[in-house]
């Protein structure tokens, strides 16, 4: 079977790019796995930087729901991977050529620097299928976007465009389509450029400093998303947006 993401080493930096481009590069158990395998290896001494990317038209559409289980408690493996992703050693750079939607949206922003098309959007739908995040996955949006905001993208779950995301501070960069990898390589030049102690320095700096939020106790939190995950409204929601039609909640 082949792999769901490809990985290219040169020198100074590594890409890794989402291969799953025909299924909207939705986030099966096999690809999170290789992801988290993938930023989960100790960076050779050459290498300055990753660059996380994807094929097809959309960057990522989140967890694919065909292979949706019902949520159960302790670390999913989204945010197993997605640890591994903001704990790297070395900066990451996510290069958004399409929407980015709930897990994607999540993996976008785990990167440390983000480059976007202006016609991608980044959106938390989770509300509108009857789901929540996780302690972990909320926390990641409160710290790039702050209460009032994340509030917007969590309770409506419409997407946002890249400007407002620029705007809003969200992520780094964006560009028009046809500029998008020449602004990525700016950024990826000025990384590669810059003396690696110190960008692991920093990288480990910033990481430590925004886990403030881990410590609070938040099994009873947990519990309430448990059991969003497990609902009949979780089961309408899923199906009624594979099958392209308004759900209908009941709130059980």
């Amino acid at each position: 079977m082949p792999n769901k993401i490809r990985i290219e080493s040169g020198g100074a930096v590594r890409t890794v790019t989402l291969t799953r481009g025909d299924k909207r590069n939705a986030l099966d158990g096999e690809m999170l796995n290789e992801l988290e395998d993938a930023f989960s290896v100790t960076p050779p001494d050459a290498e300055r930087l990753t660059v996380l990317r994807a094929e097809g038209p959309v960057f990522c559409a989140g967890l694919d729901m065909r292979n949706r289980e019902g949520t159960t408690a302790g670390i999913s493996p989204i945010e197993s991977m997605l640890y591994a992703v903001e704990t790297y050693p070395l900066p990451v750079v996510g290069v958004v050529q399409g929407d980015a939607i709930a897990g994607g949206n999540e993996l976008a922003l785990h990167c440390d620097i983000v480059v976007a098309s202006s016609s991608a959007r980044f959106g938390m739908s989770l509300a509108q299928i009857g789901l929540a995040p996780t302690w972990f996955l909320a926390k990641k949006l409160l710290e790039v976007a702050g209460p009032v905001k994340t509030r917007e993208f969590l309770f409506l779950g419409d997407p946002f465009p890249a400007e407002q995301m620029h705007e809003m501070g969200l992520i780094a960069r964006v560009a028009p389509p046809e500029q998008l990898e020449a602004e990525a390589e700016k950024i990826i030049d000025r990384l590669a450029a810059n003396a690696p102690l110190s960008l692991k320095a920093m990288k480990a700096l910033l990481v430590r400093e925004m886990c403030f939020r881990d410590g609070i106790y938040h099994k009873d939190v947990d519990q309430l998303v448990t059991l969003c995950g497990q609902s009949e409204d979780a089961k309408e929601g899923v199906a009624a947006r594979l099958e392209k039609r308004a759900a209908k909640f009941h709130g059980r």
